[in-house]
This record gives C-alpha cells, sequence and structure tokens, in this order.
C-alpha cells in the first residue's frame, strides 16, 4: 500500500516534522484517537488480560493496524470536501434509507456514549465514593467542558486532549514499571495469534472498541472543516500527507496504551491468580498489591479516558445529526439528550446491580456489529476517482480495505452464529 509523500521534493517525513505547517495542521488525529483508549476500551483490554493472560495482544495490534488504515480513508474523504455522512446523504436517492441509516448511526453513538459515560460514573465512585447512580447523573454535565474548551477555538480542544492522552499514557507507564509485566509472553501473545474456546466475545469486544464507527465518522468531518481552513496554504496532496503522519503517530500511542491496559491486567491480576471480574476489584486489587497510587493513577486515568472520549463522541452525533437530517441543535443540548438518553437504561443496570465491566464489554460488541455501517461506504466511496479525484483509493488500499472488513464481517457473524447455537 503506497501512503503518500507530502514533501518529497524537500527532506521526507524530517523534513514535514521541522515545518511550521505540519504542527498546525496536526491535532486531528489525536483528537480522533480518544475514541481508541475511551472506558470501553478498558473494559475489553482488563477482561482479556485478566482472562486469557497476554494472549490476545495480537488482536490489539491487528485492529490498530487496521483502524489506521480506516481512519486514513475516513480523512481523504474530508481533504476531499466532504464529511462521510455528507456523502451517504448526497448520493443516496431514497430519503427514508439515509433516515434508517441515520437512526442506525444513532444508535453507535449512543452505544458509545454508554461506555463513556459510565466510565466517568465509575472513576467518580472509585476516587471520591459517589454513588454509580449520582456519578451517572453528574457525567451529563461534561457538556460544559466541552463548551469551555471550544469557547474561543477548535485548536484549544485539540490542546487539552493532547493533554488528556499524554496524562493517560503517562499513568500506564507508572503501571507498567510497578507491575513488571513478563516480556516475552506479551511479545508471544502479539506476535503468535490464538483463539482459545471463549475468546471470541472478547476479540469481537477488543474490535468494537477500538475500530469504533462513530470515530470513522468524524474523521472525515473534521479534516473537512481543517482541510477547508488551510486551503489557501496547503493544496490537497500536502495535506494528505500530513494526515497520514497525523493519523498513524496519533493512532499507534493509542495502540501502545490499549496494549499497556491489557498488559497490566494480565500482570496484576491473571499472574497472581486473583480474578477480577469488575472495575472496582481492579482498583481494591491494585492497592494491596503495589500501593494505593497504583489504584489511584488508575482511576484518574479512567476519568480522563471518560471525559476526553465524550468530547469525540459529541463531535461524531454532530456531523452525524447535521449531514444526514434537517435537525439543527446546539453541541450542549444534543450532549444533554444523549446522555438522558443513556441515563435510563444506566440506572435500570445499576438498580439491577449488573456489573459495570459486564456493560462495556457487551456495548463494545454492539459497536463491532455496527462497523459495516461506516466502513462499507467509506471504502466504496474512497474507492471512486469521481468523488475523490486524484486521492482515489489505488487498487491495493482497496484490497488490503476489503480484506480487513471482511475478516471483522466473519468474525462478527461467527460470534452471532456461537450465540444462537448456544
Amino acid at each position: 500500500m503506497k501512503f503518500p509523500n507530502p514533501l518529497k521534493n524537500s527532506k521526507g517525513l524530517l523534513g514535514m516534522l521541522g515545518t511550521r505547517q505540519f504542527w498546525a495542521f496536526f491535532g486531528t488525529g489525536v483528537i480522533v484517537s480518544v475514541a481508541y483508549i475511551d472506558p470501553g476500551n478498558w473494559g475489553t483490554s482488563i477482561s482479556a488480560g485478566a482472562t486469557f493472560n497476554y494472549s490476545l495482544l495480537w488482536v490489539i495490534w491487528l485492529s490498530s493496524a487496521m483502524a489506521m488504515l480506516f481512519q486514513y480513508l475516513s480523512g481523504k474523504i474530508g481533504i476531499a470536501g466532504y464529511s462521510l455522512p455528507e456523502l451517504v446523504s448526497l448520493r443516496w436517492k431514497s430519503r427514508n434509507l439515509v433516515f434508517a441509516y441515520w437512526v442506525l448511526a444513532e444508535i453507535s453513538i449512543l452505544a458509545t456514549d454508554l461506555a463513556e459515560f459510565l466510565g466517568i460514573a465509575v472513576a467518580l465512585e472509585l476516587l471520591f465514593g459517589i454513588p454509580l447512580a449520582v456519578g451517572a447523573i453528574l457525567a451529563i454535565f461534561d457538556v460544559l467542558l466541552l463548551l469551555f474548551l471550544t469557547r474561543r477555538d477548535f485548536r484549544t480542544l485539540e490542546y487539552a486532549i493532547i493533554f488528556f492522552v499524554s496524562a493517560i499514557g503517562l499513568g500506564y507507564v507508572y503501571e507498567m514499571l510497578i507491575t513488571r509485566p513478563a516480556l516475552d509472553l506479551a511479545l508471544a501473545g502479539s506476535l503468535v495469534p490464538s483463539m482459545q474456546p471463549g475468546m471470541v466475545f472478547i476479540v469481537v469486544g477488543i474490535i468494537g472498541a477500538v475500530i469504533m464507527p462513530h470515530a470513522l465518522f468524524v474523521h472525515s468531518w473534521l479534516m473537512k472543516n481543517k482541510a477547508k481552513a488551510f486551503s489557501r496554504t496547503i493544496d490537497k496532496k500536502t495535506a494528505l500527507g500530513f494526515h497520514t503522519v497525523d493519523t498513524v503517530f496519533s493512532l499507534f500511542v493509542a495502540a501502545l496504551i490499549n496494549a499497556a491496559i491489557l498488559i497490566m491486567a494480565a500482570a496484576a491480576f491473571y499472574a497472581t491468580g486473583i480474578p477480577v471480574a469488575t472495575l472496582e476489584e481492579a482498583y481494591r486489587t491494585l492497592t494491596p498489591l503495589f500501593g494505593p497510587l497504583a489504584s489511584i493513577v488508575f482511576a484518574v486515568a479512567l476519568l480522563l479516558s471518560g471525559i476526553s472520549s465524550s468530547i469525540t463522541g459529541t463531535l461524531a452525533g454532530q456531523s452525524i445529526m447535521e449531514s444526514l437530517t434537517d435537525f439543527k441543535v446546539s453541541a450542549t443540548v444534543r450532549r444533554i439528550v444523549t446522555r438522558v438518553i443513556n441515563l435510563v437504561p444506566l440506572l435500570v443496570a445499576i438498580y439491577l446491580k449488573i456489573e459495570p465491566l459486564d456493560i462495556l464489554v457487551y456495548s463494545q460488541v454492539a459497536l463491532s456489529l455496527l462497523i459495516p455501517l461506516p466502513l462499507i461506504p467509506l471504502i466504496y466511496y474512497t474507492s471512486k476517482k469521481e468523488i475523490m479525484g486524484d486521492l482515489a483509493n489505488t487498487k491495493l488500499t482497496t484490497a488490503v480495505a476489503i480484506a480487513s472488513g471482511a475478516l471483522i464481517i466473519c468474525l462478527n457473524i461467527y460470534l452471532l452464529y456461537a450465540v444462537v447455537a448456544g
């Protein structure tokens, strides 16, 4: 697969990184990468490490590589002057079909937000002893943070996300240092794929947590706005090169954090023989094993993950609604409505004492089942020269994207068959 070299007449990658243009353009990939380290990722990665040791690390690396490709394609649509939801709205003739598509897209947003919502509520309970039901209500108001960060310019939001990702990453560097994982087993789990009985549910959950439908929608919308802002100073080919480096770097960092979560769970819980089935158990178990700071870092990182990924979720919802419908609402109203809708099933789950970790994993499996919703039109439209112009996919890029999408769909079908069969 051939990625562009936007500065082929200068010094290549090092030359690009040394330009002010690149750093002014940089940031969209970071906003999208937050979706890849949200509380849903915590749920699937902790479950994978605590249950199967390091055996499923290969799934994180594989799904992260596929995510880089798909986000590269999504950003290309934005550079070409469209967003993915906008293309669906423009190219599909049936308004009823577009409306149905919007409803399914909103379901993917709700599933995403449920994980983010729950992550904030659990973190508040762990850090401050706030009951889950009360924490769930408080989590509605993270929209105020979004408004504060974007009240002047969008660049402020990008800086804030960079801070959040850096803090989460540093938190897991600390967790990795104190848990002292078995690096030989981690390497084997990364390089040797295994699929033992009972793994498929977690495998599909990890894929849903990494390749999130809303992130595929929002990247094209964000990049469309950014490319438009830089259209006078950066041509499309150069913008594509900047976008490629931004995306690959940002998602690689997210992949490292996801892998670190699984590795920490394997080293802290599986290796010690301590069964961990809840986030609270994970938090409580870290203290006697590695000291109270380990537990605090764990909970703070979870809180930052929930808040930062909520911002990306809000932007995704806004992009979908404004492109697929005639509804026009502010980010504030949209965020509050989404949270209130999710508050009902969350409070019911709390009342029924359903474990938050289970809710997180199930929500990510649901997201995996919804991945084809943005993925199929994404691959189709980026392969069309009449839409993309010179930015259209090469045959190899399209072939790899189709093969990756087919793998995801086959795993989803296998999981559904396994559930039905019993």
